[in-house]
Order: structure tokens, then sequence, then C-alpha cells
């Protein structure tokens, strides 16, 4: 199966408020909106990263023949590499982002965490190579 839209990748996060989500993105992650269905939908773009914002409001945010409700959060997140990730860190710091933890270093590389406004993590991740 193909599709035009073939090198896009597609997330999906849930998220408490749109708007702000857009505004995060967009303005400290570098993304690009796309299409904004206040209050419950809207996607930005960021290279073939499309994330999908879905609000309670959406499809997507709707209760389960159970009754659970889907929520923001948890430990899925997207991946953002870097070139320079102590840049990266001091200039989202100097905005107000809080990190769940400091840099940490493995055999591919450094990375670290940090919530969108609804909970949602994204990880920067700067490659051991570059």
């Amino acid at each position: 199966m193909t599709h035009p839209a073939e090198d896009t990748v597609s997330v999906r996060y849930l998220v408490d408020d749109v708007a702000a989500a857009i505004d995060f993105y967009t303005s400290r992650l570098g993304f690009t909106s796309i299409t904004t269905f206040l209050p419950a939908f809207a996607d930005v773009r960021r290279g073939r990263l499309r994330l999908l914002l879905s609000g309670p409001a959406s499809s997507a945010g709707r209760a389960l023949p159970d009754g659970r409700r889907p929520s923001p959060g948890g430990w899925n997140r997207i991946h953002l590499i870097v070139t320079d990730l102590d840049a990266e860190v001091a200039r989202l710091r100097a905005t107000g982002i809080e990190f769940r933890s400091d840099i940490v270093t493995g055999p591919g590389g450094r990375q670290i965490v940090l919530d969108d406004p609804a909970g949602n993590p994204v990880e920067l991740f700067e490659p051991a190579n570059a």
C-alpha cells in the first residue's frame, strides 16, 4: 500500500490544551503549524514528523467502550535529534522549560527528556558521532 505522504511519520499526542501545545511545539521546538481546529485538534510538522495534537474534544480523546478515557503523559516519546545538546538545553531552560532529569550519556550519544504542557515527553538526542 502506498500513500502520497509515505515519507511522513505521524505521531498522535493527547493533550489537555491544544492551543498551549501548538505554542509550545512551534515557538520552542521549531515545528510549523499545519492545521488548527481549536479546541479539539491541530497538527504541526518538523521535517518528516507530523505531530497530531488531540485535545479532550477530539475523536481520539473520546471514552473507550469500557469507560477509560485516553490521557496524556507516559514514557513513550518523540525523539528529536539535535547537534548541540548543551546549547539546546540552555536555550530551553532560559524559556522556563524544566527537564525530567539531567543529560544522560550512553554508547549511542547523549539525551535528555522534557515534557510538553500536557505532560507528554519529548527526548532531545545528540548522537555520539555528531
